[in-house]
């Protein structure tokens, strides 16, 4: 995929910011061609119940703290992601999570009624969730790395690639990450959020997912790190960063 130069620590702090900024001039929530700001529709997608408050809890906060209306939806309720429970119990518990969670954020949660560890990339599959996708109208779209270690990440990136296509390719669509080369290999970011002061409530969204052992695996291990790693690319204290599609719409984001 083609687009900015590639980052390196070197350009950051020789204060190479312009590289960084260049994707986000627009302003935020303002059409490249018009400059007047509306309230927009952001949609993100995630294969599991902490997926996306991972990969781009901060951004979502953002968009609702500056009005916009976000909606997350989750390709299954977490069905396979707890010991010793069966489907149903961990669906149970992953859903409330995930609710409480989009609550901490300000967005609606979403379920497209996949299976975690059974997702299917069909031709209904496909049809179902163009559904959702087309439902929501969305101006702004985000989901996982297509080449996630996961196939539950990669069947969601998938079907929301397809939902972007068959809409026309009219939404903004830009590609989160959910940890430093564990889960999401050979991620080259072109664009960064600054997430700095929404910190603890995607802290608290993280942690919301208390299933998940947040304290001593996805936060701990994974995101503090990926946000202070990122942060330091971006020239601030914390951001999450992203993959722009070059064919869909610049700007749209949080500046």
């Amino acid at each position: 995929m083609h687009g900015m130069p590639q980052l390196t620590r070197r350009d950051v702090l020789a204060g190479s910011s312009s590289l960084i900024t260049a994707a986000a001039a627009t302003a935020f929530g303002a059409e490249p061609t018009s400059g007047v700001a509306r309230r927009l529709k952001v949609l993100v997608t995630g294969a599991h119940p902490d997926d996306p408050e991972s990969g781009c809890g901060g951004t979502i906060a953002r968009y609702v703290d500056a009005g916009h209306d976000v909606a997350v939806l989750y390709l299954t309720r977490g069905e396979a992601g707890i010991k010793r429970k069966t489907h149903d119990e961990a669906a149970a518990i992953r859903t409330a999570e995930a609710e409480r969670a989009c609550k901490i954020l300000g967005a609606r949660p979403l379920f497209a009624g996949q299976i975690d560890g059974a997702t299917e990339v069909t031709p209904a599959r496909y049809a179902d969730y163009l559904r959702l996708v087309a439902a929501e109208a969305p101006d702004v779209i985000f989901t996982q790395w297509p080449i996630d270690t996961h196939r539950d990440h990669r069947a969601c990136s998938l079907l929301t690639f397809d939902a972007w296509l068959a809409g026309g390719r009219k939404a903004a669509l830009y590609y989160y990450e959910v940890d430093l080369g564990d889960q999401t290999h050979h991620f080259h970011p072109t664009d960064y959020v600054d997430v700095t002061a929404v910190e603890t409530r995607l802290h608290d969204a993280c942690f919301a997912h208390v299933s998940q052992k947040p304290e001593g695996d996805f936060w701990t291990k994974f995101n503090a790190p990926m946000l202070r790693f990122r942060g330091m690319e971006a020239g601030c204290a914390l951001a999450e960063a992203y993959v722009h599609h070059e064919q869909s719409p610049r700007g749209r984001l949080p500046s």
